[in-house]
């Protein structure tokens, strides 16, 4: 759902919700957030729930916050929220007001208060693995903690001597009262705070006891007054607290939390645990790596914003877990980029041509249009001289019938230049083909003729005086496998084979380029200055092929 989307849509089931919302006057407006914990840097996971958060508060005339829900000190960082801020701008949203968890933190402690005041709170000297114990199944009720029926006046003085940072880390938490019986084995009494003697990258080391996810959540959520809460479907379960905790305080909103299925994208892992993991250890070159479905990424790779927002509208939104086809994404760039793109030269594996018939000394330029698609793109100037390069798949010697490229004896044309007849085929000792010896026809400059000839087939090139060298990154799937999320061990489905890097030469216009420019090598792919492209080293990222 992004904010360019004009067509008639048939309503989705968020949609519905918010309208009858709007309709019965249970909101005047709507409110969403985009909350994520920065801990990470955004994947395209992230690009389907930002597009969700920011297109429905545009679609109804809204607003979208962002809040960092940053509650846990020991994985979080100032470096993931600046990420975070450039992806979402990067993408084209703007946000309402930009909010943390931690400026809440003050609230939601007090609201803690008036829990333990209500008997609905209460603090508990288990550890983590007797709680596990006593925590049931979903068919056997859990055991109550024996530290449960603690006096109010008891668990007040005990939460705030934890505040103060009076005793160690996991020797205390603080745990809702609801019902250890519940069949929903998240409301058997969870854990609302915990102590950490961590400092945060935004309190510093104000606070000693941190808030649980399920618990601030919510809360923030009412705090700013959000109408609509969209989460993945793993959250369904969590509803119920989430619905709790803000009936039971007196929370100036009481915001509808509504679930949708999360993308998972085809020889993709969107975990950022697993992503992290994929960092640290080395596997990639950092969260930008090309291969990586971050969105910084993708950007490096070559998507465009327009792209990516175009492909979370065709995946949609739905209450079923699917797993969709990288091929969507992928033809979602191409179309983005065939309009977007210049068209510019490029030779992988060149073989020289020398015009035997072009003054040796000359050098002219030829025009070339930018954009076939885009007439505003403009033209550029190509040198052309006595010798050029050509791709060598883009010749036979003894071709077949139905063959269009060069080969002996027949035309051939020149992209904006010339018709060019090769005469004479240029072989080292051991036979491999070093040079071709052709003719070119004067009267055909722009690669047109007036005197009716047909020429069928069209090659690219590039003058050899002038070709710059550039290397190329090649990249596939990260994974071999279509769902690694699925396997006993991720790492093993790796992909040994998803870079490869090749030199190239390209047209001398590209030593302009910069970082993040995306082009079209002439019937090759799609490609992006990489960042760590110079005008002296041109370095390039193929983000699609032409066809998929």
């Amino acid at each position: 759902m992004s904010e360019e989307t004009t067509e008639k849509k048939s309503l989705n089931f968020i949609e519905e919700r918010i309208e009858q919302d709007l309709k019965s006057g249970k909101h005047q407006a709507v409110q969403t957030r985009f909350p994520p914990e920065p801990n990470g840097f955004l994947h395209i996971g992230h690009a389907k729930a930002i597009c969700v958060d920011f297109g429905l508060a545009a679609a109804y005339k809204g607003k979208c916050n962002l809040r960092f829900d940053d509650t846990n000190p020991l994985t979080e960082d100032e470096l993931y929220v600046e990420a975070i801020k450039k992806d979402i701008e990067w993408l084209g949203f703007n946000w309402n007001q930009e909010l943390t968890s931690s400026g809440h933190f003050q609230q939601l402690y007090d609201y803690a208060l008036s829990l333990i005041k209500k008997g609905l709170a209460y603090v508990c000297d288990q550890t983590p693995e007797e709680m596990a114990a006593d925590k049931g199944t979903p068919t056997v009720p859990g055991k109550e903690s024996p530290f449960r029926s603690r006096s109010v006046e008891e668990n007040l003085d005990l939460f705030q001597r934890m505040a103060a940072g009076e005793f160690e880390e996991g020797s205390k938490s603080l745990r809702a009262k609801i019902d250890m019986a519940h069949t929903n084995m998240h409301m058997r009494d969870p854990i609302m705070y915990r102590i950490r003697k961590q400092a945060h990258h935004v309190t510093g080391n104000q606070w000693k006891v941190y808030p649980m996810y399920d618990y601030a959540h919510g809360v923030c959520d009412a705090i700013e007054g959000i109408t609509h809460s969209i989460c993945t479907l793993e959250f369904e379960v969590h509803r119920p607290l989430y619905e709790w905790f803000n009936n039971q305080i007196d929370t100036p909103a009481k915001p509808q939390q509504i679930e949708m299925a999360r993308l998972n994208l085809a020889y993709t892992i969107t975990s950022k645990r697993k992503l992290l993991q994929l960092v640290n250890e080395g596997f990639v070159e950092g969260w930008d790596d090309p291969r990586m479905p971050t969105i910084s990424g993708l950007r490096r790779r070559g998507y465009s914003p327009a792209s990516i927002r175009k492909f979370c509208d065709k995946v949609g939104v739905s209450k079923r877990e699917s797993l969709t086809e990288i091929g969507l994404l992928e033809f979602c760039a191409r179309e983005d980029l065939n309009k977007t793109s210049n068209r510019v030269m490029a030779i992988f594996d060149p073989l020289k041509v020398v015009i035997t018939n072009y003054p040796e000394a000359q050098t002219e330029e030829c025009e070339a249009k930018n954009n076939p698609e885009d007439d505003a793109a403009g033209t550029r100037k190509l040198p052309f001289g006595r010798e050029l390069y050509i791709e060598r798949s883009d010749f036979m010697e003894d071709a077949p019938k139905k063959f269009f490229r060069l080969t002996n004896g027949k035309e051939v044309r020149f992209k904006f230049a010339y018709y060019i007849t090769c005469n004479e085929v240029i072989k080292d000792e051991e036979g491999k083909i070093v040079a071709l010896h052709c003719t070119y026809d004067p009267q055909t400059k722009g690669g047109w003729s007036d005197d009716g000839r047909k020429v069928k087939g069209t090659i690219h090139w590039l003058s050899a005086e002038h070709a710059v060298p550039a290397k190329v990154n090649l990249f596939e799937h990260l994974f071999t496998v279509e769902n690694p999320a699925k396997t006993d061990d991720f790492l093993t489905s790796l992909n040994p084979e998803s870079k490869k890097t090749v030199e190239v030469l390209v047209e001398p216009g590209l030593k302009q380029s910069k970082p993040g420019d995306r082009v079209q090598f002439e019937r090759t792919a799609y490609f992006c200055v990489d960042t760590e492209s110079t005008p002296d080293h041109l370095v390039f990222n193929r983000t699609v092929t032409l066809k998929g």
